[in-house]
C-alpha cells in the first residue's frame, strides 16, 4: 500500500486523537477568549492548511457569530507592515509549524498582547513553542506529498474551538462521533472512486465546484488531483464561477459540483442547469443521489448527519480519487518534482 493510500485509511484514528488531545486546552483558550471579550478570529495559513482555515471560517460564522479573517503573510514578512492584532483571537496553522511567514505572524499577534494558537502536527515546532497555546494534531508521521489526515486533523480542532465558542453541544456531539463515520464512509466510497479512476484516467484537467461548506474543499480536492496527478485542476465557489468562470467551459469538458444536502442545494441546482446548457461531463458528489438529475453522474457520500461537518465526507472523494487515479495513470505519488512536503515560505 503506498503512503498516500496508507494515510488516507489513518484518518479516522487521527481525528479520533485531535478531538480527545485538545479538548482540555480549547476549553481554555475559549474561556480567555471570552473573558477578554475576543469577538474575532485571524487565521493565518498556507497551501492545505488555509484550506482548512477557510471551512473554520464559515463554522465560526455560522455557530458562533464571530467574524474570521484570513491573513495575509507577506504584509508582514514582505512589506514590514505593523497589523494592530491586539484585540484578536489569532490561530497560526500549519502541518510541520515550520512556516516561517505564518510563525512571524504570531510573534507579531503576541507582541501585541493577542491570543495566539498554533495548529501542528510537531508539538516540538517553532510555531507551537512560539504560540500561547499549542494545539496538537496528532496525525502521526504524514510522509506523503499529498497532505490528508493533517487536513481533516485541522478541521477538527478549528471546528471544535469554534462549537466550543458556541457552546453547542449538539456540534461537539458530532464531531465525536466522526472517526467512525469517516472509516465508514472511506470503505463506501472504494469501489464508486474505482470506477471514475478508470472512466477519467485520461482526462487533462477539470473544474470543481462548491458552495459554503463545499467551497473549501472544491479548493483541497483540486490541489489533491493537481499535485499527485499533474492534472490542471481549480476550485471554485460556485457563486464566483456563475460570474465569469463558466465561460471555460466546453462540451464534454468535465466538472465536479460537490452537493451536500443542505443550504446550498438551490445553488447547486442553478449551476447544473448552467452546465447542462453547454454539454459539460457533470459528476456531482452527494450524500443524497434524489438530488441528482438522471443525466448527470454522480458519487454518494454517506451522510455526515450535518452540513457543517460535510466538508469531512466530500474530501475522501477526491483524496481517494487522486490516490487511484495514480494508479491506473502509472504515477508515484510521492515522486512531487518542483514540490517539498515541507515548504518554507517567507
Amino acid at each position: 500500500m503506498i503512503n498516500l493510500e496508507k494515510e488516507i485509511r489513518e484518518q479516522p484514528a487521527a481525528i479520533e486523537r485531535a478531538l480527545g488531545g485538545n479538548r482540555k486546552k480549547i476549553k481554555e483558550l475559549v474561556a480567555e477568549a471570552k473573558n477578554r471579550g475576543i469577538k474575532s478570529v485571524y487565521f493565518c495559513a498556507r497551501g492545505t492548511s488555509d484550506h482548512a482555515c477557510i471551512a473554520a471560517q464559515y463554522v465560526f460564522g455560522i455557530v458562533a457569530g464571530i467574524p474570521c479573517a484570513l491573513g495575509t503573510p507577506s504584509v508582514f514578512t514582505k512589506y514590514g507592515a505593523r497589523v494592530d492584532l491586539s484585540e484578536q483571537l489569532v490561530i497560526g496553522v500549519s502541518q510541520s509549524g515550520k512556516a516561517e511567514d505564518v510563525l512571524a505572524v504570531l510573534r507579531s499577534a503576541r507582541s501585541d498582547g493577542a491570543i495566539t494558537v498554533a495548529v501542528t502536527n510537531d508539538e516540538s515546532s517553532p510555531m507551537a513553542k512560539e504560540a500561547e497555546y499549542s494545539l496538537f494534531c496528532g496525525a502521526g508521521p504524514e510522509v506523503s506529498i499529498a497532505a490528508t489526515k493533517t487536513f481533516t486533523s485541522q478541521m477538527a480542532i478549528l471546528f471544535s474551538i469554534a462549537a466550543e465558542w458556541a457552546g453547542d453541544i449538539g456540534l461537539l456531539n458530532i464531531l465525536s462521533g466522526l472517526p467512525e463515520k469517516v472509516k465508514e464512509c472511506i470503505d463506501y466510497l472504494a469501489p464508486q472512486i474505482d470506477r471514475f479512476a478508470n472512466k477519467y484516467r485520461d482526462i487533462k484537467g477539470a473544474v470543481i465546484l462548491g458552495r459554503g461548506m463545499a467551497y473549501p474543499i472544491a479548493l483541497e480536492g483540486a490541489l489533491k488531483m493537481l499535485e499527485t496527478n499533474k492534472i490542471s485542476m481549480k476550485g471554485y465557489a460556485i457563486s464566483d464561477f456563475h460570474h465569469g468562470p463558466i465561460a471555460q467551459i466546453k462540451p464534454n469538458d468535465p466538472v465536479f459540483v460537490i452537493e451536500p444536502s443542505g443550504k446550498t442545494e438551490d445553488d447547486v441546482v442553478s449551476i447544473i442547469e448552467k452546465l447542462r446548457g453547454v454539454s459539460a461531463d457533470i459528476i456531482v458528489v452527494t450524500d443524497d443521489p434524489s438530488l441528482v438529475p438522471d443525466d448527470c453522474e454522480k458519487i454518494v457520500t454517506l451522510s455526515a448527519g450535518c452540513e457543517l461537518v460535510s466538508p469531512f465526507m466530500t474530501v475522501l472523494v477526491f483524496q481517494l480519487l487522486a490516490c487511484r487515479m495514480t494508479e491506473v495513470r502509472g504515477i508515484d505519488p510521492e515522486v512531487a518534482g518542483v514540490i517539498n512536503k515541507i515548504t518554507i515560505t517567507k
